[in-house]
């Protein structure tokens, strides 16, 4: 069916009728299009990985523990 065959069939529904289908097409506009894409986590690997250049990771976490046991 085309648009003007639809726009043709709405002609012939009364004021009310036609009130509640403005409504229900309003409605149509607030929801979603399409279902928002199932990410994963595997997707952020990498992310960042330049704020670690040239950090040792053992000697990082050697530094954690040190000030966690100031703070006992």
């Amino acid at each position: 069916m085309t648009l003007q065959e639809i726009a043709q069939e709405v002609r012939r529904l009364s004021v009310d009728e036609r009130k509640e289908l403005i409504s229900i097409l309003v409605d149509t506009l607030t929801e979603p299009t399409t279902q928002p894409k199932k990410r994963s986590l595997l997707e952020l690997e990498g992310l960042g990985k330049d704020i670690w250049e040239g950090i040792d990771a053992q000697e990082y976490v050697n530094e954690l523990r040190r000030e966690w046991d100031h703070r006992s």
